[in-house]
């Protein structure tokens, strides 16, 4: 919907939920990462300013998977009383009365990602600290017990986490990329880890889903589109590739190439678990191998123009580096 009924149906919801019926909103926009789903807004009720982020599904789709937003309500609220920087969430539901479709609000979170002008003004022992924080936040995540977010399901097993990428492999660009796929895909499945801690995870753990502030001070992890019950080293397999140059082959796949190498970030991670975590070595194969494949396959709707995102093009020579990298990770 355009920003003039959004506001118009926002009127009525926002008066309804503060109980003011003088609240008025104001500067909406739209909001960073998914525009058109995710919405800026302020509110003035009692005489009080407040700052939201809303968010929608996308349009015309069924409202499952990363569509169902109520899964991220779920992980948020499951959150609560943990010492995990996290929005908490203010006003959700599906009633379509406000909105045509589910729908969640929570405060709008200051400060920004590490990337660009933001990372540049922190030192290097800065970032390990805002490392160590990130960490200590993944392993919060990791206790939380999975029947406070029954929401989401259950555990589907390790053969499906690697097979269900099956269908993206096989429709590829250019599969000279992934020749290595088939192979790495077999040795993951013949090598799953025993005992691995099945519990509530993230789903996109990496330094663009954490927001810091100006001090350094980790004031949230963002963005739970992914989220689910499953293998918790998961996310930490995810940013450990995105922490290790040795699985890109691209320019600027590394941010800044000023924050912890993956081992160190596998240190932090064990050091705020307070054991050993297991076998991450799977873990990280895994996270390349699933990135290689998506490399591949997003590659294929841009050059068949089902998507124009010509950065893949740049990212491509990494989808080869990320089965190299995997194989590596699971000898």
């Amino acid at each position: 919907m355009d920003l003039d009924e959004l506001n118009d149906r926002l009127i009525p919801f926002v008066r309804t939920q503060t109980g003011d019926p003088w609240a008025k909103v104001m500067n909406l926009e739209p909001g960073p990462g998914h525009a058109g789903f995710s919405y800026l807004f302020d509110v003035v009720a009692d005489g009080k300013l407040q700052r939201y982020f809303l968010r929608l599904p996308p349009p015309n789709v069924k409202h499952e998977g990363t569509a169902d937003v109520l899964r991220q309500v779920a992980s948020l609220n499951a959150l609560e009383g943990t010492a995990v920087p996290h929005a908490s969430v203010v006003w959700s539901g599906d009633d379509p009365q406000w909105f045509g479709c589910p729908y969640f609000v929570v405060p709008r979170i200051e400060g920004d990602v590490l990337r660009g002008e933001w990372l540049e003004r922190f030192t290097t022992d800065q970032l390990r600290d805002m490392a160590r924080q990130a960490m200590t936040a993944l392993a919060g995540i990791h206790r939380v017990p999975p029947e406070r977010a029954s929401y989401l399901g259950e555990f589907w097993g390790f053969e499906f986490d690697v097979s269900r990428w099956d269908r993206f492999a096989e429709r590829a660009a250019d599969p000279e990329l992934l020749a290595l796929q088939p192979t790495v895909r077999d040795r993951l499945i013949a090598q799953v880890p025993a005992g691995a801690r099945i519990g509530l995870y993230h789903g996109d753990f990496q330094w663009s889903n954490l927001m810091y502030s100006a001090e350094g001070k980790l004031n949230a992890v963002i963005d739970w589109e992914l989220t689910g019950i499953g293998a918790t080293l998961n996310d930490l397999g995810w940013i450990c590739i995105f922490s290790d140059p040795a699985a890109w082959a691209h320019a600027g796949a590394i941010t800044g190439g000023r924050l912890p190498h993956a081992d160190e970030l596998e240190a932090m991670y064990a050091e705020a678990w307070g054991s050993n975590p297991g076998e991450t070595r799977w873990f990280r194969a895994l996270a390349a191998y699933k990135f290689g494949v998506i490399t591949g396959f997003n590659l294929m709707l841009h050059r068949r123009g089902k998507r124009h995102d010509p950065h893949w093009e740049d990212i491509a020579p990494s989808a080869r580096s990320n089965m190299e990298y995997a194989m590596e990770m699971l000898k």
